[in-house]
């Protein structure tokens, strides 16, 4: 039995391939890294064992900038990065995203921080899918109020 039946196996794993741009690679490796998305409560959980959680660098007066913690697994934060520029580039809602994150009228990011915002949706949406039981559907991805943000912004 090859790695794309077993993987076929796991009933949660056709609801994270129903993501257009997302692949087996990078569901058997987000699985084998997390183990069993119903063991976690909530995905800040899993944000933070990829090591995706803001840590603020600061020192006595000084404020410092907002970066991700790098604590965690680290394959599992290349793994989410990895998949966030794919998505960027094949996912309609995924690319619609990024372009609104780099151009916002308040607080436009960098590119990588776009992409990580990016990976961190993904987290949520792979998540989501998986506690309900649900496949990919384009038009609950963005909801209503990131539309209407984007309706603003355009």
């Amino acid at each position: 039995m090859g790695g794309n039946n077993i993987l076929r196996g796991i009933d949660i794993a056709g609801y994270l391939l129903s993501i257009p741009g997302i692949g087996l690679v990078t569901v058997a490796g987000f699985l084998g890294e997390i183990g069993d998305p119903q063991n976690y409560e909530h995905w800040k959980q899993i944000q933070k064992l990829a090591g995706l959680n803001l840590s603020e660098q600061s020192s006595g007066q000084k404020n410092g900038q907002s970066k991700i913690s790098k604590r965690g697994r680290a394959e599992l934060r290349n793994l989410l990065y990895q998949a966030s520029l794919t998505l960027v580039a094949k996912n309609r809602e995924f690319k619609t995203l990024y372009h609104y994150f780099l151009t916002r009228q308040q607080n436009p990011l960098k590119k990588k921080q776009a992409l990580i915002a990016i990976a961190l949706k993904l987290l949520r949406v792979m998540y989501g899918l998986v506690r309900k039981k649900e496949n990919y559907n384009p038009n609950k991805v963005l909801g209503d109020y990131r539309k209407a943000q984007l309706q603003k912004a355009a």
